[in-house]
């Protein structure tokens, strides 16, 4: 009995203490919240005293965000961005090619002899690539793409891997009907052996063959490269550190089992190819007018000259 009558004291001021640290919060709640339980306003003071509480809170708060980060979800660096918002050309730096890994080679024993020029150095047996040479040679692949399609030529995005899908997917649609890709798998025969493959009347009157094929990886696409050397048909290509990068007309030293550096360099050169249809269109445009105005001027002229000649 001695015990519980020496504890219930301690006992009450504890559950005294409890109630008032909840009273503190609710009191805390009310004041900075309204939407849950609102502040009692049970005077016209206590009105007056809500709303000097909530400006002074909106004054603390506009001054101290000026002092704080404006990052946010749309101008942070995101990994879906390069599938979606890719990078213009221009805009293509080495902070974007490393953040995507594509300084990554193969293992020292696999590395090609001629990618030694392309090659850093060699980092836990792992051959690094050199993205000061990677960089002015994906923004001169993306000045041809943007050249070809200036010149109403049809491109082509090969990436036969299942990561690459979506990414040649978007890359071609970027562009609009001057562009395709191709997902799934090469089919042999497709530009050496077309009159078969399509049939005479395609062959000769669609435009199937094309002006410039990028391919996303190249190894494995060997018989494409094959096919568009035997038709003269300029080839981009990502090529990793066992590859030759003879193999490709245009090679663009980077890492190609990386599906974020895929869709980077993927992106900056869609990204090129559309402004290479806005350069077409504009120059449509502007022919059309120029045409329009030279119609124009010859029926002014007929018309004088008929007028003069009554």
């Amino acid at each position: 009995m001695s015990t519980k009558a020496g504890l219930r004291p301690w006992l009450s001021a504890t559950r005294c203490m409890r109630r008032s640290q909840l009273l503190v919060l609710q009191h805390r709640r009310n004041v900075f919240t309204s939407s849950d339980q609102p502040f009692p306003l049970q005077s016209p003071d206590d009105w007056q005293l809500l709303q000097d509480r909530r400006i002074r809170f909106k004054m603390l708060i506009d001054l101290f965000s000026k002092h704080g980060s404006n990052v946010t979800r749309d101008n942070a660096f995101q990994p879906h961005h390069q599938l979606h918002r890719p990078l213009a050309p221009s805009e293509a730096t080495l902070s974007a090619l490393i953040a995507a890994g594509a300084h990554f080679g193969h293992a020292k024993s696999l590395l090609n002899p001629n990618f030694m020029p392309y090659a850093y150095g060699v980092r836990a047996g792992i051959t690094i690539i050199d993205l000061d040479s990677t960089l002015p040679l994906l923004r001169r692949a993306a000045n041809l793409t943007r050249a070809v399609v200036a010149r109403d030529g049809t491109v082509v995005f090969v990436g036969t891997r299942p990561d690459l899908r979506a990414v040649v997917r978007k890359a071609a649609e970027r562009i609009g009907p001057q562009a395709f890709h191709v997902g799934e798998r090469w089919l042999p025969g497709t530009l050496t052996n077309k009159l078969q493959l399509f049939g005479s009347d395609v062959a000769k009157g669609q435009r199937v063959t094309p002006d410039l094929v990028i391919f996303l990886n190249p190894l494995a696409n060997i018989h494409a490269i094959r096919e568009c050397a035997i038709q003269h048909i300029p080839t981009i290509g990502i090529v990793d550190s066992n590859v030759d990068p003879r193999v490709v007309m245009y090679a663009i030293p980077a890492n190609d089992e990386s599906p974020r550096a895929a869709e980077l360099i993927a992106g900056v050169l869609s990204i090129a190819g559309r402004e290479g249809r806005v350069l077409r269109d504009r120059e449509e445009q502007s022919k059309e007018l120029r045409r329009s105005r030279y119609m124009r001027a010859q029926e002014r002229g007929t018309t004088r000259y008929v007028a003069d000649s009554d």
